[in-house]
C-alpha cells in the first residue's frame, strides 16, 4: 500500500521546509543527452537511491536528485511520483525522450520492481539487470507500478519512462558491496 504524503505538491512543501538545510536539489545537464536519471527521494527519504541515480547518470546522461537533509524525519518529504512536480526536475526532464527514475520500496527483499510506460526500455533495462544476476520483476499494475501520465519518469519528450523501485534488503546489500553496486550499475547504463 502506498505511503499517504504529507505534502502533494512541491510548493506545499517548499512552504514549510528550508532548502539546503531540509532537503536539497541537484540538477546536472549533459550536454547533447536525451536521457535524465532521477532520483527524486534520495538522501535520507529512501537511502541510496540519489548515489544509484548519479552513478547510473555518470558525466553523459541529465541528473536530478532532491534529498532529504533531516537528521530524523525525512519520509515527510517524500512527494508520491505522480504529484512531484519540482520545477527543475520538470525542466531537466521535459526534453529528454528517455527517463529513468530511482526509488526505494521497503522490505527486505534483495529485488527491485520495474514499471513505467515506456515498453521498449522497461524491458532493456529489465533483462540487463536479469542478466547481471539480480531479482527484477516487471510490475505495471499497482501503486508502484509508474504508469500515470503525470508520473514524473513519464514527463519526458515522448510521455513514457521507467521507474525502478528497489527493495530496501538489495539496496542495503548494495551498500555495503561495491562489486554488486557496480554491476547494478553498469547493467542499467547498458539498456539506456
Amino acid at each position: 500500500m502506498a505511503r499517504k504524503d504529507e505534502y502533494r505538491s512541491f510548493e506545499e512543501l517548499r512552504r514549510k521546509e528550508r532548502e539546503n538545510v531540509d532537503y536539497s536539489v541537484t540538477a546536472r545537464h549533459a550536454e547533447g543527452s536525451k536521457v535524465a536519471i532521477v532520483a527524486p527521494h534520495g538522501g535520507g527519504i529512501e537511502f541510496l537511491t540519489a548515489e544509484l541515480a548519479d552513478s547510473i547518470a555518470g558525466n553523459d546522461h541529465n541528473f536530478y536528485a532532491l534529498r532529504g537533509l533531516k537528521k530524523n524525519g525525512n519520509k515527510v518529504l517524500h512527494i508520491t511520483s505522480h504529484r512531484f512536480d519540482e520545477e527543475r526536475a520538470v525542466a531537466l526532464i521535459e526534453p529528454c525522450e528517455r527517463v529513468v527514475t530511482i526509488h526505494g520500496l521497503d522490505a527486505d527483499a534483495r529485488s527491485l520492481q520495474i514499471g513505467g510506460r515506456d515498453e521498449a526500455l522497461r524491458s532493456r533495462v529489465h533483462e540487463a539487470l536479469q542478466g547481471a544476476g539480480f531479482n527484477s520483476k516487471v510490475v505495471i499494475d499497482d501503486a508502484y507500478g509508474g504508469m500515470e501520465p503525470e508520473n514524473i519518469c513519464n514527463r519526458g519528450s515522448t510521455g513514457a519512462g521507467v521507474q525502478l523501485e528497489i527493495h530496501a534488503g538489495l539496496r542495503s546489500m548494495m551498500k555495503g558491496d561495491a562489486a554488486a553496486y557496480n554491476k547494478f550499475v553498469a547493467a542499467v547504463r547498458s539498456a539506456l
